[in-house]
């Protein structure tokens, strides 16, 4: 077997890439559901537009999980770029999957909104996954994600665009500032630190 494809399971890949397909489906099926129903309204979709980005970033924070840490960290090779290349291969996939699942106008609660939420909590989960370990990387994303869904404001825009991004309509300009900051900082800080060791 090949150095690649031992990667792969090692790190779960083929599960998290269905697990990704998974939530995309389920993403596109609610979506349709939701803009069948005669009260349609684009707010209406926004439980979609977050908790699918929510549930495809855990999946993607426990892929990052490695069983024997103390050979990436003693191998010749740089790691950093390896870890970037894992990160960037499962989210940009499962950014276009469910900006296909959920059509409809940019300005609304669409596939930009969507795209942006992937990024804001894969960088979340990327930087737990480094601070407090793979395994529980989907736990701060969670609490704040659903925080944010408890506390935003109805109405978008202002400083909530800002700390309320996973709620904003698609083109709110700080809320996609605040989304590529979470990924920039997650993807930089898992890729130099790798995940955190973990017993067990």
């Amino acid at each position: 077997m090949n150095l690649p494809a031992l990667y792969f399971r090692s790190r779960a890949l083929p599960r998290t890439a269905a697990a990704v397909a998974c939530v995309a489906l389920l993403a596109a099926w609610a979506a349709h559901w939701i803009r069948a129903q005669p009260t349609f309204d684009h707010s209406a979709r926004v439980p979609v537009l977050v908790l699918a980005p929510l549930l495809v970033s855990s999946a993607i924070g426990t892929s990052l999980y490695a069983a024997a840490d103390e050979l990436d960290r003693t191998a010749v090779r740089r790691w950093w770029p390896r870890r970037l290349a894992h990160l960037l291969a499962l989210t940009v996939p499962a950014a276009a999957a469910l900006a296909l699942a959920v059509p409809g106008h940019p300005e609304a609660f669409g596939a930009p909104g969507m795209v942006r939420n992937v990024l804001g909590a894969t960088g979340v989960t990327a930087a737990s996954a480094a601070l407090i370990g793979a395994r529980l990387s989907w736990l701060p994303v969670t609490v704040y994600t659903g925080a944010v869904y408890l506390a935003a404001p109805r109405t978008p825009g202002g400083a909530a665009s800002v700390w309320a991004w996973p709620m904003q309509p698609g083109p709110q300009e700080w809320a996609w500032v605040a989304a590529a900051g979470a990924f920039g900082a997650g993807a930089a800080l898992f890729a130099v630190r790798g995940t955190r060791r973990e017993r067990g």
